[in-house]
């Protein structure tokens, strides 16, 4: 069987933490497979081309054969010639004390950029995903300025989200990570995303049960447990004085894998894409959405149950991105 030709995979702020992580599992085959050679395209900016230099010598020693080479450059054109499908991981990194209006202001100037580089340089049907914070809202300033690239090929990372609540959940009922299904992260990657396991389940081998018929404590379900996904990004920056890296790359793979591969027949993963009125959350907000995918497209699920309860906190996360999107807006056009 003749070896598949090799796919062009960005990645920037290569340098980083995140990045660290990352490459390794794509050089490996966890994202596009066993049998998928890939060439690494790594960004930083300039004082980082020696640290990027370490990295790619450690790429030459993991000796993976499915790395086919690699580019490592400051300079947008030559990470995004020809790319096939984007990390987006480079941006200011959020510190502690840091407000995402600080982030806000340093990074959309990055992703204003990027997407100007994606759409000059990238294949037409590049598969883009934007890590850097705040992600929902660089996710939408990228593909603005993109605008020969569809814009449901920009998705903002929601998929940590989700993998802390899932394990919350597992680690309350002392069950796997991977036996809670279908939990649903709504809105922005920030303090205001609502965390849904209402539609959630604890899959067995031989049955399966809501979550909240297994956890048995709806208080604790629509309080403290929803404060805590919200509130984990901060306590890890204030545990270990940096932001997520480890589990933040195993998210975006999580992410990629999916978005290329596609979902299994019954779940679904949240992804931040640009909203279609669905939920009657308002259109061209990149909002995180419950999807199902096949042939690397995306679909919102329908039809889902929204309480009371919900349905403030779904419009709660919506009003943050709206202001956001705004202030992005102003930030471009200044």
């Amino acid at each position: 069987m003749p070896e598949k030709e090799p796919i062009r995979v960005v990645v920037t702020g290569a340098a980083g933490q995140i990045a660290y992580s990352l490459i390794y599992m794509i050089a490996n085959g966890d994202v596009f497979g066993r049998e998928q050679p890939v060439y690494l395209h790594l960004l930083d900016i300039p004082p980082a081309m020696g640290i990027l230099e370490g990295v790619c010598m450690e790429i030459d020693d993991l000796a993976f054969p499915l790395v086919k080479g690699y580019v490592k450059t400051a300079e947008p054109k030559d990470a995004f010639e020809g790319a096939d499908a984007a990390f987006l991981v480079g941006s200011m990194p959020r510190r502690e004390g840091m407000e995402r209006k600080d982030l806000l202001t340093a990074n959309v100037r990055i992703f204003k950029a990027q997407g100007q580089a994606l759409d000059q340089y990238a294949k037409k049907d590049v598969k883009v995903l934007v890590v850097g914070n705040p992600a929902n809202t660089n996710a939408f300033i990228c593909s603005y300025y993109a605008p020969s690239i569809p814009n449901e090929n920009f998705t903002a990372m929601t998929r940590l989200d989700q993998n802390r609540a899932q394990a919350l959940i597992a680690k309350r009922l002392n069950k796997s990570a991977n036996s809670i299904t279908n939990v649903t992260i709504w809105g922005n990657h920030s303090s205001t995303q609502f965390p849904d396991v209402i539609n959630a389940k604890v899959v067995e081998p031989a049955d399966s049960v809501s979550v909240y018929d297994a956890v048995k404590d709806t208080k604790w379900l629509e309080s403290d447990f929803i404060k805590t996904v919200q509130t984990r990004g901060a306590a890890v920056i204030s545990a270990r004085k940096a932001s997520s890296a480890m589990s933040a790359a195993k998210a975006a793979v999580d992410h990629m894998r999916d978005w290329w591969n596609g979902t299994p027949s019954g779940k679904w993963v949240s992804m931040g894409v640009l909203s279609d009125g669905s939920y009657g959350i308002p259109k061209d907000l990149v909002y995180s959405f419950p999807v199902t995918i096949a042939n690397k497209k995306w679909t919102i699920v329908q039809g889902l149950k929204i309480t009371d309860f919900a349905r403030s906190k779904l419009d709660l996360t919506a009003a943050e991105l709206i202001d956001e999107k705004k202030e992005a807006e102003s930030i471009c056009s200044a």
